[in-house]
């Protein structure tokens, strides 16, 4: 290892809590690409965990941070700033349907507020249950971790928080029996992403939304990783044709600046009132401008189809190959959101192509999780198919080994 890794990993070791066990250092990127320290080259299908949206150091957004960090960064939601209203109106306009938006800075802040939307809501009437499906992922918070359908991350951080009940996932039966009186909200990611990446069967969605109107039962739609543009559309909602009540969103709004928000449909803008919701820095200018940024870049760039391109390239390409490789149960996914599921643990998998100079990642235990920037080419995706194939070869060589 070079001194820089050595010397990072020493300060790392002294000064940092344990909560992550990182193994690479990555210095530079740019596009599709990463450089660790030793100026080693790695083809990036991972995009921060579906974050940078539009590559590493996008130009337009590079541009509009430099910007904007010269002009104003922060003045609190206090004071008016000339930026985030335009971004809300961005986002609004982008959804189709008239809304308001509120702005935070993460994914777990965005879910958050939803669920106090709609515990506002429905503490009107005496309801405040929200169910959320098994598998589920809304983040590390005490709530969000409550409303989250996996049981291990809330392990020693008990007692959990109440009022969240899970079912199992596009199970419509199940969701209409734990609809009680007490319930006044649904919430759910159209494509689950730490779950596994499982999309949502389309006539679940839509049943789903006809019983939350005809029980009075908010939609809320968890969009952190599979919005902004991800699965091939700005909003994930509208790869599907349902429109829920209201949307999280995070990860990729800003491509890397954080930042996160939800937005509400204007029938339930009035929910939350006047100093019932705060973020002190939610919206600032500079978080806005880098947004607008990515807005600008859908608008402009041909982000979404190229997506929608790359995404069915890979499954068709990936598709085949897998079907040679036993352990491999099936590619799932929806545009540049795509999962390899193992009949085994994923982890082995992601080392061989990380070796290979291939970043990927997992979701849940038997996913390899693949989430490049959508901005990749017609090259990387070929790349990444090659790699992946050589690497499916070395991974049955060991499996094979390990059985001996």
């Amino acid at each position: 290892m070079s001194e820089p890794f050595d010397r990072t990993t020493e300060i790392y070791g002294i000064y940092v809590l344990p909560t992550y066990a990182p193994k690479q250092l990555f210095v530079r990127g740019k596009g599709a690409r990463l450089w660790d320290d030793d100026g080693a080259e790695y083809l990036d299908f991972a995009a921060g965990i579906a974050v940078c949206n539009l590559g590493h150091c996008n130009e337009r957004v590079a541009e509009a941070i430099a910007a904007q960090a010269r002009t104003l960064v922060h003045t609190s939601n206090l004071y008016y700033n000339p930026v985030m209203p335009r971004l809300a109106q961005k986002l609004v306009e982008s959804a189709g349907f008239p809304g308001r938006v509120f702005f935070c800075n993460s994914g777990a802040e965005a879910n958050e507020g939803m669920i106090k939307l709609a515990r506002k809501y429905g503490n009107a009437t005496g309801r405040n249950v929200i169910v959320s499906m098994e598998n589920s992922f809304h983040g590390r918070t005490l709530a969000t971790l409550a409303a989250t359908g996996r049981a291990k991350y809330r392990k020693g951080f008990e007692p959990e928080t109440p009022g969240f009940v899970q079912v199992p996932f596009n199970d419509f039966a199940t969701l209409e029996k734990a609809i009680t009186p007490q319930v006044c909200a649904v919430m759910l990611e159209m494509v689950q992403g730490e779950g596994g990446i499982l999309p949502a069967d389309p006539e679940y969605l839509r049943k789903v939304r006809a019983l939350c109107d005809e029980r009075d039962v908010l939609m809320l739609s968890d969009e952190v990783q599979c919005g902004m543009g991800r699965i091939g559309t700005r909003f994930a909602f509208q790869s599907f044709g349902v429109v829920p009540d209201a949307l999280s969103m995070a990860k990729a709004i800003a491509n890397g600046v954080p930042m996160g928000g939800f937005l509400v449909r204007e029938k339930y803008a009035g929910v939350l009132t006047l100093g019932s919701h705060a973020s002190t820095f939610g919206g600032t200018p500079l978080a806005c401008a880098a947004a607008l940024a990515v807005q600008e870049a859908f608008d402009r760039d041909g982000v979404l189809e190229n997506c929608r391109e790359q995404g069915a390239f890979l499954m068709e390409k990936l598709s085949g190959i897998a079907a040679g490789f036993p352990f491999v149960r099936e590619v799932r996914g929806k545009g540049l959101m795509i999962g390899i599921v193992l009949d085994r643990p994923a982890g082995a998998l992601q080392s061989i192509l990380l070796k290979h100079r291939l970043v990927t990642l997992t979701a849940g235990e038997t996913v390899l999780r693949l989430v490049p920037p959508l901005v990749i080419d017609r090259a990387d995706a070929e790349e990444a198919v090659r790699i992946i194939a050589g690497g499916l070869q070395e991974f049955a060589a060991e499996i094979k080994e390990n059985e001996r």
